[in-house]
């Protein structure tokens, strides 16, 4: 199994902008030094998230890193010029020495529809167009293309051209069948977010997938899956990890009931149970990654990067001990295919 840590870098104005950005550069650093496979940002337009910008904040993370894979998370195509996107990301593959590999999806957030006037009616059909032209672009060096979106293309060249031919394209997906339709009409991996819910509805997705997958003709032995998890905190004992974490939990169920969300966890415990939470001792942890691993067959997942409320020592204790006892014997016994090679 291989493993990536992934932020969306909220901000909550206890830190500057300036340090929230440093912070994640040095958490992608450690992810590095710590033996971490990949490390993603995520794509959001609106509080409480500064990360409209992921082209950017990965080409700073590619200067201060050699090794680790650099991920989107996701790419919203539905919100962007096909063309300008694959400009930045054929950048940023070169800048990077060929580390990088896209999440794409369509975006979450009320904000899409006011800044770019991109509704729920639309956003499916903004997604495949722009994942279609996208894929195009990155494997032709002149395309023709018409579409519904954006003006249309004439023996059109896009500059630079990338490192890597073809660049590998994950579709995000938390409950949509068109995000996997897609990734199983072009024989691309998926990754499920995991986050919110008990691990049935992702697992009949992943289902779905693995059929779609078969019913365009592609070998089942090529699909490829990952998965998210909602939380980590790993300690010497399941009571000692439960005791620190429980506050985090706490503060984050109540954050949501002031929004008017409806938590679907009731407590630290049940979410431990039914949801992907990873918090306990690294055997528990184990335990749990095998019991999901049998229902998804995932071979990638992700944690998050980034402090979640543990101060930096808790936090860098945590990591450390996920890759000192957890990620060997992980690795170990879910084999999973090499990521892509980075060239110089």
């Amino acid at each position: 199994m291989k493993f990536l840590l992934i932020t969306l870098i909220t901000y909550d104005g206890r830190k500057s902008a300036t340090e929230r950005f440093r912070e994640v550069v040095a958490n992608a650093v450690l992810a590095e030094e710590l033996g971490f496979d990949g490390f993603g940002v995520g794509e959001r337009h609106e509080r409480p998230f500064i990360s409209s910008s992921p082209p950017v904040v990965l080409s700073h993370i590619a200067a201060h890193t050699s090794t680790i894979r650099l991920f989107t998370a996701v790419t919203t195509l539905s919100l962007l010029d096909p063309v300008r996107a694959y400009e930045d990301y054929a950048t940023l593959d070169h800048l990077s020495g060929g580390r990088l590999e896209l999440i794409i999806g369509k975006g979450n957030g009320a904000a899409q529809a006011q800044l770019f006037h991109v509704t729920p009616e639309d956003q499916w059909a903004r997604n495949q167009e722009g994942y279609e032209l996208f894929r195009r672009l990155w494997r032709e060096d002149k395309v023709t293309w018409e579409g519904r979106f954006r003006p249309s293309l004439t023996d059109a060249e896009t500059w630079p051209r990338p490192l890597q031919r073809p660049i590998r394209v994950w579709h995000g997906s938390a409950t949509s069948k068109d995000s996997v339709e897609l990734a199983a009409k072009y024989g691309d991996p998926l990754f499920s977010a995991n986050v919110t819910n008990p691990i049935e509805p992702y697992a009949e997705l992943i289902d779905h997938y693995r059929e779609r997958w078969a019913h365009h003709g592609h070998d089942p032995a090529d699909a490829l899956v990952g998965a998210g998890t909602a939380g980590y905190y790993a300690a010497r004992t399941s009571q000692e990890a439960i005791e620190t974490y429980r506050p985090i939990f706490d503060a984050r169920r109540a954050l949501s009931e002031k929004h008017g969300v409806r938590p679907v966890f009731h407590s630290l415990e049940d979410a431990v149970e039914r949801g992907s939470i990873l918090v306990g001792s690294p055997q528990q942890i184990i335990d749990k990654v095998h019991r999901y691993h049998r229902r998804f067959g995932h071979e990638v997942m992700h944690l998050h990067a980034d402090a979640d409320g543990l101060t930096d020592k808790q936090h860098r204790e945590a990591m450390e001990l996920f890759q000192a006892e957890i990620a060997p014997v992980l690795r170990k016994e879910i084999p999973s295919r090499p990521f892509p090679e980075a060239r110089a």
